[in-house]
This record gives C-alpha cells, sequence and structure tokens, in this order.
C-alpha cells in the first residue's frame, strides 16, 4: 500500500469560500482513498495564519515568534479538518514529523500543522515523507503548476508540466526563510526531496478531480516532480 503525504494549502482548506462544505468534500476524498492507500496530511495556515503573522509584526514580534502564531492556526486546521474525518482522524495533533509517523494506524488519517518555528508546513510534509519513507508527497496548492514565477504576477511565467528535483530545487531556492511565505513550495523542502527523492505533485486543491489524481499516483495537469 503506497504512502502519500499531502500537503493542503491553508488557502485551499480555508478560503473563505463555502469552507466547511469544501472541509467536507476534502474529508470525503480522503475518506475514499484512504482504502487503498496510507495517508498523511501536513494542514497550511493560509489566509488566518497571515492575519495574525501580520498583525503579529506591527506589534514588533520576531520571526520565531510570529512562527509560532502561525504554527497555533496550523494545528487548528489540522483539528478542523480531523473532526470533518470523524473516527478515522487522529484525535491528537502531532507535534514533530516522528510523531506523525508513529500516530499512523491501518485505516487512520493523521492530520498535523507545522512543527517548530523555521519549517514551513512544506519542510514539515517532505520531513514527514522522509520518516515515513513515502511513496510521493501531493502539495495541494492555490495555483494549478509550478512556474518560473508568480503566475498571478508574471503574465508570460512558464509553466512546467515535468521538472528534475534539481530543477525544482534551483526555482524555489529563492533565499531564506520568512514567516507566512507563500511560494509554491520552500527551499528546505525541495531540499529534501532532492536529497532522498521523493516524487512531488503539485496540483490546484481545489481541482478534487485533479487532487486525487495525484494522491492515486496518476496522470494530472499540473508537474510531476521526479
Amino acid at each position: 500500500m503506497d504512502k502519500v503525504v499531502v500537503s493542503l494549502g491553508g488557502s485551499i482548506l480555508i478560503p473563505n469560500e463555502d469552507d466547511i462544505e469544501f472541509l467536507k468534500e476534502i474529508a470525503s476524498l480522503l475518506l475514499r482513498v484512504s482504502e487503498e492507500l496510507d495517508i498523511i496530511v501536513v494542514c497550511g495556515g493560509g489566509r488566518i495564519s497571515r492575519y495574525y503573522i501580520s498583525g503579529g509584526r506591527e506589534l514588533g514580534a520576531t520571526v520565531e515568534e510570529l512562527d509560532e502564531m502561525g504554527i497555533q492556526v496550523t494545528r487548528l486546521n489540522a483539528r478542523l479538518l480531523q473532526l470533518a474525518l470523524g473516527g478515522r482522524g487522529n484525535r491528537n495533533i502531532p507535534e514533530t514529523p516522528e510523531d506523525a509517523v508513529k500516530m499512523k494506524n491501518p485505516g487512520m488519517i493523521v492530520t498535523m500543522g507545522g512543527t517548530e518555528p523555521g519549517h514551513t508546513t512544506d519542510a514539515v510534509a517532505a520531513l514527514v515523507a522522509r520518516a515515513w519513507k513515502a511513496d510521493r508527497i501531493v502539495n495541494a496548492t492555490s495555483v494549478d503548476a509550478v512556474y518560473s514565477d508568480d503566475p498571478k504576477v508574471v503574465k508570460d511565467a512558464k509553466r512546467f508540466t515535468l521538472l528534475s528535483f534539481e530543477d525544482f530545487f534551483s526555482i524555489v531556492d529563492e533565499g531564506g526563510h520568512d514567516a507566512g511565505q507563500t511560494d509554491v513550495f520552500d527551499r528546505e523542502g525541495a531540499m529534501i526531496v532532492k536529497e532522498d527523492r521523493i516524487p512531488v505533485f503539485v496540483v490546484h486543491g481545489r481541482d478534487l478531480d485533479e487532487l486525487e489524481s495525484a494522491i492515486r499516483g496518476g496522470d494530472i495537469r499540473g508537474t510531476r516532480v521526479i
């Protein structure tokens, strides 16, 4: 049975558009695919996290303090998804990748958020995949693929359907960590998947058919990193 880590962006999970109905749909999808696959989900913080980080920054908080606030929001998002999963979700939210792997029992879907300051949830997903020896990571984000630049800003940004681990890392290797960053994947996570050769599927998380195909390791319109 394949092991799949799903990195579910907060902007996808809680976008302020029929949040609870979408949570139910995501939960239904995860419950369905978990009949054939082992799933661990890492939830991002999204707009709620950015709201607290923005406010904290204006109040003079350090990057570490801002990260800590963001982590708490990701764990709340993970709790909300866990509630949507009903009895198939873990009751306790893991605080480390190793905890997530230990909590993973047959038939259960583990949900978690961030772990410690300095790590985005992309990096957490990669660390979970490393600790669990996962078959792939599915990055469910707010864009439909990896681009050379932010397609919401650069209209002629190049779209990629297939990337090597090295090229993927070179695209996201933009510099250091900052609380609340919103790149398609972070450089630490990209380094981990490059070192461990963990395939990554990047898809738009609101396209549930595309998301399901990615989780199952099937054909996608987004980007495959191999």
